[in-house]
């Protein structure tokens, strides 16, 4: 038989009162939903639990050993339920986030840090990951991702505006080597490439000429899922390497890395802080949606 979870609530708060009237008081109904109430699940477990006079209510026997079981796990509810109520009110509690590993901006110390600051009752828990997954399945309050990769039913709001992917070398290499001219020389090169898993094949170049995009399925002389070995190889001279050009940023400045194929790499829609749904986001959600948008950046 399942339990009827509303009855043994209403019955417990009755077994503390020792009245119908107090009872209904504090649930906010009238004396006599209180006693139906008693009445339908006295009739469901087929016993008597509670004792009325035009005085006093009591339990029987009966009442008084379901009381004494069902009481700890009532209180315990009742905790849970002044904790998850008071969630409502200043941000605090742990945010868990699903992050692309790319996504530079977001995963900058100082703007990750400025939000805890802004916010000290909130814990991170972040996983870096380029998995493709449902977030709300897997139990994260949010997640980071390209736009043009996120779900047409998620919310989403932009982290940073357009970006690009950009190839890159050293210069040491276009000395030793050669600057390609176009996409389709890269065959020809030494090219440092990623795979997201050593199962997965090297993700394929993207690149648009004339307004159509195409993509190139490099034949990488080092394939890896790790981007900071993909920089350093390139840094030291081993080939071309392509990624996010945030990831670069640092390294090109330096003239540690070169741009090449820049006419054949256009901007798109960046990253983007998504969540499933607008209604009752919890404050340390809305907290983080917040700083984004104080951050300077849109909205989509």
């Amino acid at each position: 038989m399942e339990p009827d979870l509303n009855a043994l609530a209403v019955f417990a708060l009755v077994a503390e009162e020792r009245s119908f009237r107090a009872a209904a008081v504090r649930l906010g109904v009238t004396r006599s939903a209180v006693s139906q109430t008693i009445r339908r699940l006295e009739e469901r477990l087929e016993i008597a639990l509670v004792l009325r006079t035009t005085r006093s209510v009591s339990l029987t026997e009966a009442g008084e050993r379901l009381y004494e079981r069902i009481a700890p796990a009532v209180a315990d509810m009742r905790v849970a339920l002044e904790r998850t109520e008071a969630l409502k009110g200043r941000p605090r509690g742990r945010l868990r986030l699903a992050v692309s590993s790319i996504a530079e901006r977001f995963l900058s110390g100082p703007f990750l840090a400025d939000f805890l600051q802004e916010n000290p009752e909130v814990d991170l828990d972040i996983t870096v990951t380029d998995e493709d997954f449902d977030i709300v399945a897997e139990g994260y309050d949010a997640g980071v991702r390209l736009g043009e990769v996120i779900a047409q039913d998620m919310i989403a709001v932009s982290v940073a505006g357009d970006e690009r992917q950009l190839a890159v070398c050293a210069p040491s290499y276009i000395d030793r080597c050669g600057m390609p001219s176009h996409p389709a020389e890269l065959a020809s090169h030494s090219c440092i490439g990623w795979r997201p898993s050593p199962k997965s094949a090297p993700y394929r170049w993207e690149f648009a000429e004339g307004g159509k995009e195409f993509s190139v399925a490099v034949a990488p002389k080092v394939a890896t899922n790790d981007m900071a070995l993909m920089i350093k190889l390139a840094v030291a001279g081993a080939g071309i390497t392509f990624g996010m050009e945030e990831s670069f940023r640092p390294w090109i400045e330096r003239g540690e890395l070169v741009p090449v194929l820049e006419d054949y790499c256009p901007f798109f829609a960046g990253f983007y802080l998504y969540y499933p749904s607008r209604r009752n986001a919890a404050p340390k959600l809305r907290a983080l949606i917040d700083h984004v948008r104080n951050s300077g950046r849109g909205y989509r």
